[in-house]
């Protein structure tokens, strides 16, 4: 029960596995530290961290048809011998700065950029560098008339099927649908005291115990560090902050996470392309799943599969809709040309 007793009388206790964990209270201090370290202000943020341990840094702007969201950034680098894209949410240090950039939460225009320069590096052949930083999309009315949620599944759509190379970090928050927008990559990364979660802690505090005070307690029962979404094969590798945490040594803490961005690059650049899609679009069809049933079927066969019967809908609602069903395009077949391979780039 909660250490709390008007709290458990207000609201029953939620039943939950492990609950021995979440009373334990060295337990949630421990985890609730981890999440003020993500959250604290002074952190370095993807502009800092880019421009740190990259070289040739040329900053993009604009989605091509709203306008240009200071909440996510993005452009041109090179980690070592790897010239790349990068894209990721950028909060701010100081009121002033937050309050411009959004505390790092993107509107529509900000995943519709994400979306132009992933869909630039794909027909450039440059692999795709992510860095996640944002406690979510931001849910304000102008953000929902503008297709924030259309922006977030397209863009999650756009990663799962981009020809080339993705490496996703996880460097503070990660927060819901906004964080996943642009994290579906061949390699997940996170920094020591990263988080990365569905909804934040007092979000589901809110849910389960009826009141966000209870944030500490749903913030163990989420398993939301960097270390345990590891051990549930969410994240592949943490890298190590220094001791006080990575607002304490920026340069440090780039100088690791640079290094690791580029021996990554180095192990995923020389694979087929068919590999990397068929690994990737697997890793995130197997998260959540509890159990193995049924016939198997190759990543690539599914993805066909559900292709198929997509174009058996849209077809069928040509029909209902009076026009005549006439010939669909193949499988194969997609909106523009294919980009170039990387190697006649």
């Amino acid at each position: 029960m909660p250490a709390d007793s008007s709290l458990a009388e207000a609201s029953p206790e939620p039943v939950l596995g492990h609950q021995h964990r979440v009373d334990d209270e060295a337990l949630r201090e421990a985890v609730w530290a981890r999440v003020q370290q993500a959250r604290n202000v002074k952190r370095p943020h993807t502009l800092e961290l880019v421009r740190l341990m990259a070289s040739e840094v040329i900053e993009l702007h604009g989605d091509r048809l709203f306008g240009d969201d200071p909440a996510l950034v993005g452009g041109f680098c090179r980690f070592g011998q790897h010239r790349a894209v990068f894209v990721g949410q950028q909060k701010g240090s100081e009121v002033e700065e937050n309050v411009a950039r959004n505390f790092g939460m993107p509107h529509a225009e900000g995943y519709r950029k994400a979306m132009r320069l992933f869909r630039l590096a794909e027909r450039l052949g440059l692999p795709v560098v992510t860095f996640v930083d944002t406690p979510g999309a931001y849910p304000g009315a102008a953000s929902e008339e503008r297709g924030v949620a259309e922006s977030i599944a397209r863009s999650i759509g756009v990663m799962s099927g981009l020809r080339t190379p993705i490496v996703c970090v996880i460097t503070g928050e990660g927060g819901s649908g906004g964080a996943l927008a642009i994290a579906v990559g061949d390699v997940i990364l996170a920094l020591e005291n990263a988080i990365y979660s569905v909804i934040s802690p007092e979000g589901c505090a809110s849910i389960l115990w009826r009141s966000p005070e209870a944030a500490q307690q749903a913030a163990v029962a989420m398993r939301l560090t960097a270390g345990e979404q590891q051990a549930m094969g969410v994240i592949d590798l943490v890298i190590a902050e220094p001791a006080e945490g990575a607002h304490d040594a920026p340069e440090e803490t780039a100088r690791r996470l640079g290094a690791t961005i580029v021996a990554q690059l180095d192990a995923l650049m020389p694979r087929a392309l068919d590999d990397l899609l068929d690994d990737r679009y697997d890793r995130f069809r197997r998260m959540g799943a509890f159990a193995d049933s049924g016939t198997s079927v190759t990543p690539r066969q599914e993805r066909q599969s559900l292709g198929d019967r997509l174009r058996l809908l849209l077809g069928s609602g040509r029909g209902m809709l009076g026009a005549e069903p006439g010939p669909l395009r193949p499988a194969a077949a997609d909106d523009q040309d294919e980009p170039p391979l990387r190697e006649d780039v």
